[in-house]
């Protein structure tokens, strides 16, 4: 089959896509497929006509274009399947205070949060006061991310958020354990519970790429019930955002009780990613999970 594989683009986590997409390409041709690489940054002109030629489009972006539901929207339009959710359910969680506003909707529990515009008249600050995390709200791989302990921090984190051209989503600090749990194919994965390391105050991009970042356990050493739940309101969540194929939702657990931060649609692909983590607990090697999502992707066109 004819493998267009997206990865690259124009966000600040272009170098973890392209990272990722190295050892996406390589499982591509142990599976037989023939792989045509795109960068969006450098071919987006192109998109149309080259997804045209190709039998499937495997998607590996984060940020925007790429979780913004974007590539997506051009995909359908040359009538291109791929792998993931569709640009609604895409663009939707890519907001996170969108996307909180669902879970604030249907009683899911969240940290409280504001949104901070950089616009005259915007509302915001009228909650919450330090400790808080400040993140862009479009944006991920905790890229921006300031854990603001005073007012002259939360100031400074917002203003960085604003200078990334970005508004800024303000988290009230939830003390706790933190937990991730991925869907593949509208079924729960193995939980992982992580550590960030010791010089680290949360589980930032060096924590989460880096070799020596965080310790990560699969599966989870939490008990059956709790284990159950989160699983129980991450596949929720997957299905009220409208999402397909495979997503992967975050957690703090603060006293027993688990608190969903957001929700990835394009989750990680690297060697050192949780997904593949959780899908290898579960028995998929790299390679299977990556047919795996090419066959859901089929099957959804279809």
């Amino acid at each position: 089959m004819h493998v267009l594989l997206i990865a690259g683009g124009w966000s600040d986590e272009r170098e973890v896509s392209l990272s990722g997409a190295k050892g996406i390409h390589q499982a591509l041709l142990e599976l037989g497929h023939e792989v045509e690489l795109l960068d969006p940054a450098k071919d987006f002109a192109e998109i149309l006509v080259r997804a045209g030629k190709a039998d499937f489009a495997f998607i590996n972006l984060h940020g925007s274009p790429g979780e913004d539901g974007l590539i997506q929207a051009m995909l359908n339009q040359a009538g291109c399947p791929y792998q993931g959710s569709a640009p609604e359910g895409s663009f939707l969680t890519l907001n996170k205070g969108a996307a909180k506003t669902v879970f604030d909707m249907h009683s899911i529990r969240t940290p409280r949060w504001e949104l901070i515009c950089p616009t005259d008249g915007c509302r915001g600050l009228e909650k919450l006061a330090p400790p808080v995390f400040i993140k862009p709200n479009s944006g991920g791989s905790s890229l921006g991310m300031t854990f603001a302990r005073t007012a002259d921090e939360l100031k400074q984190g917002i203003e960085t958020v604003f200078s990334m051209g970005d508004s800024a989503l303000v988290e009230a600090y939830t003390e706790g354990i933190e937990v991730t749990c991925g869907i593949l194919d509208d079924e729960p994965l193995p939980l992982i519970l992580i550590t960030p390391p010791e010089n680290a105050e949360f589980f930032d991009y060096h924590s989460k790429y880096a070799p020596d970042g965080a310790e990560e356990i699969c599966p989870a050493p939490i008990s059956a019930e709790l284990t159950e739940e989160i699983q129980r309101i991450t596949l929720k969540v997957h299905r009220l955002l409208g999402l397909a194929d495979y997503s992967r939702a975050d957690f703090i657990i603060s006293e027993g009780v688990p608190y969903l931060l957001e929700v990835n649609t394009l989750p990680g692909m690297t060697p050192t990613s949780l997904v593949p983590r959780a899908a290898r607990a579960a028995g998929y090697s790299f390679n299977e999970l990556i047919a795996r999502l090419i066959e859901l992707g089929q099957r959804k066109r279809k």
